[in-house]
């Protein structure tokens, strides 16, 4: 009972914050996370009302719920991956592939250098290894927060399409650059190098992701076949993503090599083969993401609840996850500016792309659960659980900023989510016509 209070309390807190967030001009990610907040063991969950199912008494609670958070992570990859189809990609795939390399570069180098001068600074107040292993972690993005905004306010146009490439590419990107970042910081404190930990593994983690990525989508297709009904064929590929997200969980060892597989990559996977040779695949798309919005109103606001308010009482992770802030920041922005530069995109992508980069969440704090077998791995948490607080609140509405700048959203006034943008807005029309005389 108290299990079910706390998912039905979760999902109408949400959904009422959002009505105020819609007074404020707010995304409704912003509102889920505040109403997490709201819910979480340092507001009402501090009250004692936990045992009635109303907020959440600890953070263990919060974590009780990680299922739910899971599978919403897996349906918003598989989302991802409808974006990936073999048309988008000819126009866009070289330009989108060489902006998420690039920028995740960029991101990782420019922390990299500015906490390794901090610590050459006070090396008291930061490790080289801990300076490393954020630099890694801060290529990673966000992509539930950008994909809801993209939904909510039906954003449509180029720099849409190319940032949910992007997106999906830096996941992947981050994941290579935070294992071989994270195995170089354990020689350093070690003294021992491990070619396993720097190349293998993390090698060993995509090719499996793409394998069994492909396997599960191939056979979705094949299954998907035997039925005709709509509610059947949502059902069964609501089942298959269940199963896609389940394997990714499995992890064993062999002759001391971990064998495991990415949550994102893998469902992301799954969704492009599905997509690509499935001919109804973009109805189904649609009729998916209507099932999974209760899903990711509830993945948002215990994403709220998670976060940890007394990293706030914490000066030096304050100060450091300032500092990590500013430079993944600058390297996010700057990183996309010069990659959109060397690839020919428009200005108008050029300015705003890398705005839309910033939200950071699940991906990184998965990877500090890694990074706290370092000697500073908890001061690495801690920063990052700082920047996830930051971000997530503020990372949203930029998004939604950059975006009605790019003229690829519609600004409101009046319009109810159930109304579609015009495909063709005046300002991509304009764009249209610049990216023609190039």
């Amino acid at each position: 009972m108290v299990l079910l209070t706390q998912l039905s309390v979760c999902l109408i807190a949400g959904l009422l914050m959002s009505r105020i967030a819609k007074l404020l001009n707010l995304p409704a990610v912003t509102s889920y996370l505040v109403a997490g907040l709201l819910l979480g063991p340092f507001c009402i969950g501090a009250l004692g009302l936990s045992r009635f199912g109303i907020g959440f008494g600890t953070l263990d609670d919060v974590a009780a719920l990680d299922l739910f958070s899971q599978a919403a992570l897996g349906f918003i990859a598989f989302t991802i991956g409808n974006e990936f189809r073999i048309v988008q990609l000819k126009q866009m795939g070289k330009k989108a592939i060489i902006i998420g390399i690039l920028q995740a570069v960029i991101t990782t180098v420019a922390v990299d250098i500015i906490l390794t001068i901090v610590h050459f600074i006070a090396p008291n107040i930061i490790s080289i290894s801990s300076a490393i292993t954020l630099g890694a972690i801060a290529a990673a993005t966000a992509p539930a927060a950008t994909l809801m905004v993209v939904r909510q306010y039906k954003a449509d146009g180029p720099m849409t399409k190319l940032l949910l490439l992007v997106v999906a590419i830096d996941d992947a990107v981050g994941l290579v650059l935070f294992s071989a970042s994270f195995g170089i910081a354990k020689v350093i404190e070690s003294g021992q190098i491990s070619v396993i930990s720097i190349i293998l593994e993390p090698l060993i983690e995509i090719l499996m992701s793409i394998i069994l990525g492909a396997v599960t989508g191939f056979a979705l297709f094949l299954v998907e076949k035997f039925f005709h009904s709509r509610s059947k064929r949502l059902s069964i590929s609501i089942a298959f993503v269940f199963l896609t997200i389940a394997l990714s969980m499995i992890e064993f060892e062999v002759g001391g090599i971990r064998f495991g597989s990415s949550l994102l990559l893998l469902c992301m996977i799954c969704g492009t083969v599905f997509c690509n040779i499935c001919d109804f695949s973009e109805e189904l798309m649609g009729r998916v993401d209507g099932w999974t919005a209760p899903l990711f109103v509830l993945f948002f606001v215990l994403s709220g609840a998670e976060l940890d308010l007394k990293i706030l009482a914490n000066p030096l992770a304050l100060m450091i996850g300032i500092i990590y802030i500013i430079s993944r920041s600058f390297g996010k922005y700057s990183g996309a500016y010069l990659s959109c530069a060397m690839t020919k995109c428009n200005k108008t992508i050029r300015k705003n792309l890398g705005i839309t980069l910033l939200p950071q969440a699940g991906v990184a704090l998965g990877m500090t659960l890694t990074a706290q077998n370092l000697s500073e791995g908890h001061l690495i948490r801690n920063v990052v659980l700082f920047s996830v607080l930051v971000y997530e609140l503020v990372g949203p509405a930029l998004t939604k900023r950059a975006l009605i700048s790019a003229g690829e959203i519609i600004p409101e006034n009046r319009k109810s989510s159930r109304v579609e943008n015009s495909k063709e807005p005046k300002v991509f029309r304009l764009h249209e016509k610049e990216e023609g005389k190039r």
